[in-house]
C-alpha cells in the first residue's frame, strides 16, 4: 500500500522524467517516443521504478540507450527536484507492456 507521499513523490516524478526525456530523448534516441507511463516509488524512497512506453524504434533497443543515460536523467531529475526531495531516488527502468496485454485481450474477446 503506498502511501500518500509515495503517490505524490511519484506523480512528481513521472512528470519531471516525462519533460526530460522529451527534451533530451531527441538527441539520444532519434525516431522513437518514448513516454513514462507510470513510476513507482519504494517506502523509503531509494529506488523508482520508472515504466516506459516506447513508439516508433524497437523497444529493447531503446530501453538500452535510456540506461546508458541514467546517470545524466538522474542529474537533470536532481536540478529540477532540488528543493523538493533530499535525495533523489536510483531510477530502474521498465518497458511498459500494458497496452500490448490490452491489445490481446480485446483480440481473444473477438474471437
Amino acid at each position: 500500500m503506498e502511501s500518500n507521499r509515495q503517490k505524490r513523490i511519484s506523480r512528481l516524478l513521472q512528470k519531471d522524467l516525462g519533460e526530460i526525456l522529451q527534451l533530451e530523448g531527441r538527441d539520444w534516441f532519434p525516431g522513437a517516443m518514448v513516454t513514462v507511463t507510470k513510476v513507482q516509488v519504494t517506502s523509503d524512497l531509494s529506488i523508482a521504478r520508472t515504466y516506459l512506453s516506447i513508439f516508433g524504434k524497437d523497444a529493447k533497443e531503446v530501453l538500452k540507450q535510456v540506461e546508458t543515460h541514467t546517470k545524466e536523467i538522474r542529474h537533470q531529475l536532481g536540478l529540477r527536484e532540488k528543493n523538493q526531495l533530499r535525495h533523489i531516488p536510483a531510477l530502474r527502468f521498465f518497458i511498459d507492456d500494458s497496452l500490448d496485454y490490452i491489445e490481446n485481450i480485446e483480440r481473444l474477446l473477438k474471437e
